[in-house]
């Protein structure tokens, strides 16, 4: 019986003396973006910390309680982030002080992560930058201003990124990686195509937050939103590309969030503002934006799909329907391309080669391209470029092409024609040459 009480006061005192361990920092990662820094403690568990910032110097300080860092704190880049150095010291015999000196003011704040499969637990604090304008000029509203025709602008955003790597092949390839090359590769494509011009959520190794990433697209105005992602699945036989578009109930959650929040907001639907309006009328301004929004993303959708499958195998011959955050502007014809299955090694091996991150993004290119001859939006230099042909009695389908030098192909894709019956009187638009 003794040996019993004995052995449980040894478990006891174990487990008090386990609990009473100081948090150790086991690392410290900083991700700069354009507009944020992210600061990331690697922490052996949970902690409690408190957060407040002081000026003349500017300067953040965090105190972590019961925590203690050994070894002194890694090489950090400083270079392209707000943090101009980092200080720390003990404070109170068992709390760490940290202090971060900034370049200039910031908004700061902080949260905790639990354990996932990637890290340990972990302390996030998020530096925004206190001086940007919170809605930047663009060139689209400079050319407006002035009258003149502008481009279309193709809003790419590259998932995850910084401190989420997305899925993870076999061989350790981070999805992050790899669409932020496809969407670098396909912004270079938008930026040589006439009357086009590309927008970046991310332009680096930087977390975007999902709803940040509509809001960064809708201040670049955005006539479409294409974002770029790499599957995974426990089968690892699963493989090929997908394209999906805004579900049904997606847009019901998304609009009631619109409208409850309407009064305090200064967002616009299809270029109305809501905060004047009563519910009823702002229901149906509502309904009938995301309607339309969500028709010519099915339509944007179907054209990279098609296009997709010339370059490899398509997991869904159909476009498909999902929640994703990222797809719920209602004004952003918007749509998310899982480029593969990075979970499949073939898929992997695929997703790293240049060659066929090249080829993505020209199908990518192809379908947006496709789309917006179709549909150019009104005042944009492919609106006032588009050609169009009134067919008059005994024209063909070959002899228009012939005449045009556009291929049979691209003049059936371009007008959605299923046949070559023409009737007088109709318009076809012409496609360009390289179609």
């Amino acid at each position: 019986m003794r040996t019993t009480a004995a052995l449980l006061l040894l478990i006891l005192t174990t487990a008090l003396c386990q609990a009473a361990a100081p948090v150790e920092i086991k690392g410290v990662r900083m991700w700069p973006a354009p507009d944020s820094t992210r600061l990331v403690f690697d922490l052996s568990g949970p902690v409690q910390h408190s957060l407040f910032s002081l000026k003349h110097p500017d300067r953040i300080v965090i105190d972590l309680q019961d925590t203690q860092l050994k070894g002194g704190l890694p090489k950090l880049d400083y270079g392209d982030s707000f943090i101009k150095r980092i200080r720390y010291a003990p404070r109170h015999g068992e709390d760490l002080r940290v202090v971060l000196d900034l370049r200039h003011k910031v908004r700061p704040k902080s949260f905790l992560l639990k354990p996932n499969r990637e890290y340990g637990n972990r302390l996030v604090i998020d530096l925004d930058d206190a001086s940007s304008s919170p809605e930047p000029k663009t060139e689209r509203s400079v050319t407006e201003a002035k009258g003149r025709p502008r481009d279309v602008v193709v809003a790419i955003d590259p998932g995850h990124g910084g401190e989420d790597p997305g899925a993870t092949g076999p061989r350790g390839t981070h999805e992050k990686d790899v669409v932020l090359a496809i969407g670098k590769r396909l912004a270079a494509l938008v930026r040589k195509t006439p009357g086009m011009r590309p927008f970046l959520t991310r332009k680096g190794d930087y977390y975007v937050g999902l709803r940040q990433r509509i809001e960064k697209a809708r201040k670049a105005r955005a006539d479409l939103f294409v974002s770029i992602h790499a599957d995974s699945y426990p089968n690892r036989h699963a493989r090929g590309a997908s394209v999906y578009t805004l579900s049904t109930r997606g847009a019901s959650s998304e609009a009631a969030r619109w409208l409850a929040n309407k009064e305090n907001s200064s967002d616009l639907i299809g270029g109305v503002s809501l905060d004047d309006k009563d519910d009823v009328l702002a229901r149906v301004l509502l309904d009938l934006s995301q309607n339309a929004t969500i028709e010519a993303s099915h339509q944007a959708a179907a054209d990279v799909l098609h296009d997709l499958a010339r370059v490899g195998p398509v997991h869904r011959h159909h476009v498909e329907r999902a929640a994703f955050v990222v797809l719920k502007s209602p004004d952003i014809p918007s749509m998310l391309v899982e480029t593969d299955f990075i979970s499949n090694p073939r898929g992997e091996r695929k997703l790293r080669n240049h060659h066929h991150q090249e080829q993505i993004a020209k199908a990518i290119m192809r379908g947006v391209r496709d789309y917006f001859q179709r549909n150019p939006p009104p005042g944009t230099v492919l609106a006032m470029h588009e050609r169009k042909h009134v067919i008059t009695r005994g024209e063909t389908l070959t002899a228009i092409a012939h005449q045009y030098q556009v291929s049979l192909k691209a003049l059936r894709h371009t007008n959605d024609l299923h046949s070559d019956t023409l009737r007088v009187g109709d318009v076809l638009r012409i496609p360009d040459g390289n179609s």
